[in-house]
Order: C-alpha cells, then structure tokens, then sequence
C-alpha cells in the first residue's frame, strides 16, 4: 500500500493538490486513509472556489485508498457502485484542507465507506458516503 501514497496510484490526485500521507487498520479491522489537499488552479473556478467533481474524485479516493488499506493480499475494490456527496462550505484555492476516509463496514462482496475533507481550523467542507464492490483474490482450486 506504501506505493500509493502521494497521489493514490491517480495522477489527477496530485494535479489538483490532493496527496495520501497515512493509512491503516483500527481495532475492528477497518481501514483508514488520511491526506491533504491545498487546491491549484485547476481545481478551481474562476472566482477560486473548488468544484463539486473534484471534491467527489477526493472523496472517492479516499474511500476506496480506506477499503483497500483493510484489505489483505489481493483483494481490492473493483468499483464504486453508489456514492453521495455533500458540500456544505466552498474550499478555496491554496488554502490547506485534510481529507480522510474509513470504512464503515465491510463484508465479502460490499464495502461501506465514508470520506471528509475538512478545513485546517476543523470545519467540515465536504463529505461523501459510498458502496463499493470488492474483489476476492480467490485461490485457484485444483481439478
């Protein structure tokens, strides 16, 4: 999992400004993922505000980056089947944000997850709940 942090394994991650610092597993075997996200340009409107899709594609990543970091050998998640996203403050551009997203709950098709991007003072900017089918890297059974 250490390869994907930085921009996730997603080169639009970086080019926004989002970044994955840490991840791992908390006593009830879910995963987390935490990063940060300083808005360039590209993120932004013209008048500096983030747009609504770029926060979803962080959302997202996190939420998957949380599932994947709970999952063991090559198990991974395969889609997003369902995903919500709520803005309730804009983010600006250049102004520094934490993203982080865990799983909720994780059975042995279907992932439950859920993602935040708050301000550095604490705000909740964004936040998104998602469904996500998982693969099973199941063995190979000899005839």
């Amino acid at each position: 999992m250490d390869r994907w942090l930085g921009d996730g394994g997603m080169a639009i991650i970086a080019a926004i400004g989002g970044s994955f610092e840490s991840y791992g597993v908390d006593g009830e075997d879910l995963g987390w993922v935490t990063g940060t996200f300083t808005p360039l340009e590209l993120a932004c409107n013209p008048h500096g505000a983030v747009q609504a899709g770029v926060h979803s594609v962080l959302l997202d990543a996190a939420m998957n980056f949380a599932i994947n970091s709970a999952l063991s050998g090559r198990d991974r998640t395969q889609a997003t089947i369902e995903m919500t996203t709520e803005l309730l403050r804009p983010a600006m551009r250049a102004k520094p944000y934490l993203l982080r997203g865990e799983v909720v709950r994780l059975t042995r098709q279907v992932a439950y997850a859920e993602a935040t991007l708050t301000s550095d003072e604490g705000k909740l900017v964004s936040r998104a709940t998602g469904t996500f089918l998982v693969h099973r890297d199941e063995p190979v059974q000899a005839d």
